[in-house]
């Protein structure tokens, strides 16, 4: 069975590629170098911010956004963070152990106000929005404090139904970059922005020149979790990050559904015959399949799952869930399954 571990680490070295379409993305960042004109106003998800100073007490509830300011470099500027399902980029755990873990999930209102934020930022709108779990931003806003929701959670996406949405659009990658180039204005740290951007697309052309083969021949199905280990699982709909990541590889979702994590019985996986089953491993402990090894013994002992070839014939690879959600990580996830289909000889 070739059973794939992530190395959770985006901060790896790099891959140079010297061709014109990657200095042409460094060339198109100049416009980040452009000095942040204080107070600072502009459009997020359906409201109007201002920041009137490159934030000093930020509360950051979301490890995707959380990560995105590290690589910013002002860890220093932050004062809490939660929502965590995995550990932190690689290279970074000194920085990370530095910023106040307020909750390894949803942490409370008082919690985040208490530390006196200028800026608080959110990776989900269930998290913060018009029905946050924490707070909405116009609680926030009636304290003077302006609040940044990562644009991947709400463009082409309707939260109004609960749960974790509706995506209508597709997503792709620009809106991370979007959200590094925001946040790096923010901050008045453009240029860092721009690096940060560029060593991302040049990772992401680097794993899809690996597979260059696939062209559909191939399929597989996400699973994020599952809210009991013996009831239908939580799999990627078409158009969230994990869609992102086949369409990028030439890889078809089996799960038709503009839902993010819709529930699909086991046979109604099996029955779709997927090449490769793609395992989401996390460090949070919500529902039982959150935990990788309960994962696989379940694909090797259950009456339906354990007779799917991609079970059978070990095509099962293990990603950090993070991955599979919309961030930086994503680059990570088209990596990991892209070196996985390349070491088992599928794409041939």
């Amino acid at each position: 069975m070739f059973i794939s571990k992530t190395s959770r680490h985006i901060g790896k070295s790099l891959v140079v590629l010297a061709n014109a379409a990657v200095l042409a993305a460094l060339a198109s960042t100049q416009a980040f170098a452009e000095k942040t004109q204080y107070p600072l106003t502009f459009h997020n998800c359906g409201r109007e911010v201002t920041v009137n100073q490159a934030p000093e007490r930020a509360v950051s509830i979301g490890q995707g956004t959380t990560e995105i300011l590290y690589l910013l470099g002002v860890h220093e500027k932050m004062v809490g963070t939660a929502l965590w399902i995995g550990p932190v980029l690689k290279g970074y755990e000194e920085i990370n152990a530095k910023v106040e873990r307020l909750a390894d999930n949803d942490p409370s209102f008082e919690s985040v106000i208490g530390k006196k934020p200028d800026l608080v930022t959110a990776q989900f709108e269930w998290m913060i929005g018009p029905e946050g779990v924490v707070g909405t931003p116009q609680q926030f806003e009636e304290l003077a404090i302006p609040v940044y929701v990562s644009p991947s959670d709400c463009v082409g996406k309707d939260n109004s139904s609960g749960g974790d949405g509706v995506r209508k659009g597709v997503f792709t990658m620009d809106l991370i970059y979007q959200e590094i180039a925001e946040l790096a204005k923010i901050y008045d740290v453009q240029d860092q922005g721009a690096k940060v951007i560029a060593d991302l697309k040049a990772r992401e052309e680097a794993a899809r020149k690996k597979i260059t083969t696939a062209n559909d021949k191939l399929s597989a199905v996400f699973w994020f979790s599952s809210a009991e280990k013996d009831i239908d699982p939580y799999v990627a709909g078409r158009n969230g990050a994990p869609g992102y990541i086949l369409r990028t590889l030439g890889i078809k979702n089996v799960i038709d559904s503009e839902e993010e994590w819709p529930t699909v019985g086991w046979e109604t996986i099996a029955k779709s015959n997927p090449t490769i089953i793609v395992a989401g491993a996390l460090d949070r402990r919500r529902f039982p399949a959150d935990d990788i090894a309960v994962k696989q013994e379940f694909l090797t002992t259950d009456p339906v799952a354990s007779l799917m070839p991609a079970v059978k014939e070990g095509h099962v690879v293990v990603m950090d869930a993070q991955a599979m959600n919309p961030t930086i990580r994503t680059i990570e996830g088209i990596e990991v399954l892209a070196d996985a289909i390349a070491a088992s000889g599928l794409n041939k």
